[in-house]
């Protein structure tokens, strides 16, 4: 399986800074994160505590905030992947995460991923969800230009709701034959990816 975490330089700095934090400390941080990481729009921690977290483990503010972005961004991975712990373990050892750490991530995820998995399938994550869909094929035959021409093209219309309102709003997306083919593709990993969750 390829890596779902890939080595960037605000990874590679989050991990120099979780490898200096108390494995025990860290292992109830990444507990915390994984408790909060479904809940929409609320934060893991308040002000507050993040102060004393800042003197617990001996980081900054913008240090914090890296190692909580990093984290969660790593279980956020985990979930959508479907990423086993023994494979997530493997992946954060390959981006120099200390071995203690990597495990804490790993039994965490062990434990308390199934919880996560299961509250964020009832989450939406979009503002808007689909509520119809309609199509229309057209076939263009000729033109001013071009007088023998076949060029079919189908236009999707997608009704859109958010979830605090009944009225819809229409947006119509209109493809060739090889863009719908390349859409159509997408639409099927995402299926896969889904299928795999449940």
């Amino acid at each position: 399986m390829t890596s779902v975490i890939k080595e960037t330089q605000s990874i590679k700095e989050a991990v120099t800074f979780i490898n200096t934090i108390d494995v025990n400390k860290f292992s109830r941080l990444i507990s915390r994160i994984i408790q909060k990481l479904h809940l929409k729009g609320e934060r893991t921690f308040s002000e507050e505590e993040e102060q004393k977290l800042q003197t617990a483990l001996s980081l900054d503010k913008q240090a914090l905030n890296l190692v909580l972005e990093t984290a969660a961004f790593i279980l956020e991975q985990a979930v959508y992947h479907n990423v086993k712990p023994t494979s997530l373990q493997q992946q954060l050892e390959a981006i120099h995460l200390n071995p203690d750490k990597a495990e804490v991530f790993s039994q965490t995820w062990a434990t308390s991923g199934p919880e996560l998995v299961e509250g964020l399938k009832h989450n939406i994550f979009a503002p808007k969800k689909l509520g119809y869909v309609g199509w229309q094929l057209n076939l263009q035959m000729a033109q001013s230009s071009q007088a023998r021409l076949k060029s079919p093209n189908a236009v999707l219309q997608l009704g859109l709701q958010s979830e605090d309102s009944e009225v819809q709003e229409n947006v119509f997306v209109e493809f060739n034959h090889q863009e719908l083919l390349e859409f159509y593709n997408k639409l099927e990993i995402v299926q896969g990816q889904l299928d795999s969750l449940t």
